[in-house]
């Protein structure tokens, strides 16, 4: 019998809680574009604009509440050991009760250092400019811009390696390094892939036990979950 899920999450799940997804139809935030907000080069140009990108995130995310496919996951921990790695920054499968949670890109609900990245703080307010650590340097948002390292990607392999099923919900398959994680699997363990527009990439189209559910998030994951706790 299998003894562990991964499961990776991408905007999909979220914005049917009403996330506004990362980026929109048209690549910009009120007429900016996203790498001025979402970039090094972006911060290095306009704290302030930054910032205040990351405060509205913050804000919203104070509003929305874990759906039905996120509360779907956490009933798979009555029979499996469920790994959960998201490209989400938010907290909402921390807060629907999953219990190990790895965030590729961040969390919008912590913020660091600019002077020493192991110092990172919980922060659910506004971030500005003068906000410090204990060392004296500004803080930043705890989130992984374009052009940064994705520091949790091993980790997060490593899951995968040793898992037995895998379960991708509401990504594209398209941003790397994140899409690759599926070429991590066993080859022959079993794929399910829960999204409205799924995305065959190189590394599915060679999985031989890929099931496809082209659905949302909150009617899809339910039905997986149920085969699985079958």
């Amino acid at each position: 019998m299998a003894k562990k899920i991964v499961v990776l999450t991408g905007a999909g799940i979220s914005a049917e809680s009403g996330v506004q997804t990362f980026r929109d139809a048209n690549g910009l935030w009120q007429n900016h574009d996203i790498m001025e907000v979402a970039s090094p080069e972006g911060w290095a140009k306009n704290k302030e604009l930054v910032l205040e990108f990351y405060n509205q995130r913050r804000r919203q995310l104070h509003e929305v509440l874990p759906n039905k496919g996120h509360k779907a996951l956490v009933d798979l921990e009555k029979k499996y050991e469920t790994v959960i790695i998201t490209q989400n920054v938010d907290d909402l499968h921390e807060r629907a009760g999953s219990k190990k949670v790895i965030h590729l890109h961040g969390e919008l609900f912590k913020v660091r250092s600019t002077g020493d990245e192991n110092i990172v703080y919980e922060w659910k307010k506004d971030l500005n400019i003068g906000d410090k650590c204990e060392k004296g340097y500004q803080l930043r948002p705890h989130i992984v811009w374009f052009g940064e390292q994705v520091p949790m990607i091993s980790i997060a392999a490593k899951e995968v390696m040793t898992a037995d099923i895998m379960i991708i919900i509401g990504t594209s398959m398209q941003v790397y390094p994140a899409a690759g994680l599926v070429s991590y699997l066993m080859q022959g363990h079993p794929i399910y892939y829960i999204d409205p527009k799924p995305h065959i990439s190189y590394e599915l189209e060679k999985s031989p036990n890929l099931e496809i559910f082209p659905e949302k998030a909150s009617t899809g994951v339910r039905k997986v979950v149920d085969i699985l706790l079958q």
